[in-house]
């Protein structure tokens, strides 16, 4: 799943964020980067351009290959070490894909995430009706290992006492964003279905 940078001037690219340039790699001018998007190989290709948050600013792939788990990126233009470091920590971002091909390929971004009810999945491990609310997706968060739905719970829950004595209130519920704990999406209906495990979501 892609990370999305929206702009307001319909003029502007649309564009989606991808990478974050981390430390150089060797004396070449390669850098390493920390990945933002599902498709490295299709971002990261000779030639591929990549913008910086403004869409004005563009980065040419020249070479990309990997190394142990990490993608090691050669721009146009950054030909030395110096050149490499002075690029630490910018964002890059791509531009949109087609929106019919990613619904083809079941692929979403967070914008379409954030606002659809979380209902429970059919047949769910839990044995819950079809259909219960569970809550709205209200962000979309990422973490190193995968990006997590953030769910406002309908019914907050106590879940405990503090050292004060006072009720502690879940409000809200993190849920790993994968098919076997979110296997059905469905946008036009404005509503995602979830199959969580005992314990994952508070009250359930």
């Amino acid at each position: 799943m892609a990370q999305q940078d929206m702009h307001d001037d319909p003029q502007q690219l649309e564009l989606l964020r991808v990478a974050r340039i981390g430390k150089a790699q060797g004396l070449k001018g390669e850098v390493t980067v920390r990945l933002f998007t599902d498709d490295p190989e299709w971002r990261f290709e000779p030639g591929s351009v990549l913008y910086e948050q403004d869409g004005e600013t563009e980065y040419i792939v020249e070479n990309s290959r990997t190394f142990k788990d990490r993608w090691i990126i050669k721009f146009e233009g950054t030909d030395d070490r110096n050149a490499a470091e002075a690029l630490n920590g910018i964002e890059l971002y791509g531009e949109a894909d087609d929106p019919d091909e990613m619904l083809e390929a079941d692929e979403w971004y967070p914008k379409d995430l954030i606002g659809l009810e979380a209902r429970m999945a059919e047949d769910n491990g839990l044995g819950l009706p079809s259909g219960q609310v569970v809550g709205k997706v209200v962000d979309v968060v990422d973490s190193p290992a995968q990006s997590l739905l953030k769910i406002r719970l309908t019914e907050p829950v106590v879940t405990g006492q503090n050292a004060k004595g006072e009720d502690v209130v879940e409000k809200t519920a993190l849920v790993p964003f994968v098919e076997q704990l979110v296997p059905e999406i469905d946008l036009d209906g404005q509503y995602l279905a979830l199959d969580p495990p005992g314990g994952l979501i508070p009250g359930l």
